[in-house]
């Protein structure tokens, strides 16, 4: 079983208030990542932190399980840590997605699954016309390096540490925004 994870924790201050909720298309922004992330996963955990109450009145009715991370302040490392330890016991692997990427594209995390199928490499990373970007596979294999992870990072320091046991999903196409200003909102809605 492979399980979704959708990082929706943080504390969203360049935009000046809780991001994850704020209207995009006619929906709250974490829910179209959340929505697309189980449309290819199931189960999809989110974890949440900032504005917890507001962030999963967003996933109702998305079929997204929550797990509340009370350490978001820590970084992001924090809420990937949560998550990967949520996991159910039979999980083979997580694929990590970020709830401020509003255009998750489906495609690519079914690329993910596939690329790791084929190669059974414990990582399997989006390269974006060659810049290395969410969403990314992590194998069982390598939790115990996810619960060693600190600060505001996600899983990039355990793709750096051993490129040789790195996948990767080649997209010829810039890596989907996120919103991290109301500018970049604005900007991705038009």
């Amino acid at each position: 079983m492979i399980v979704g994870l959708l990082l929706a924790a943080g504390a969203a201050q360049r935009f000046g208030s809780q991001k994850l909720v704020a209207p995009f298309r006619g929906a709250p922004l974490v829910r179209h990542a959340a929505l697309v992330l189980r449309g290819v996963i199931k189960p999809t955990i989110a974890v949440i932190g900032n504005d917890a109450a507001a962030v999963c009145a967003a996933l109702a009715d998305t079929g997204v399980a929550v797990v509340e991370n009370p350490d978001w302040r820590d970084g992001l490392s924090t809420s990937l840590r949560r998550g990967v330890a949520s996991v159910p016991a039979g999980a083979e692997a997580v694929v990590v997605a970020l709830g401020d990427q509003p255009l998750l594209d489906a495609e690519v995390i079914a690329s993910l699954v596939a690329r790791w199928r084929e190669t059974g490499l414990p990582i399997v990373a989006a390269r974006f016309r060659g810049v290395i970007a969410p969403p990314v596979l992590l194998a069982r294999s390598v939790f115990a390096e996810v619960a060693e992870l600190r600060g505001d990072f996600g899983a990039r320091p355990l793709i750096m540490r051993a490129p040789e046991r790195v996948a990767y999903v080649e997209i010829d196409r810039d890596i989907p925004p996120d919103v991290d200003t109301p500018e970049d909102l604005a900007e991705l809605s038009s």
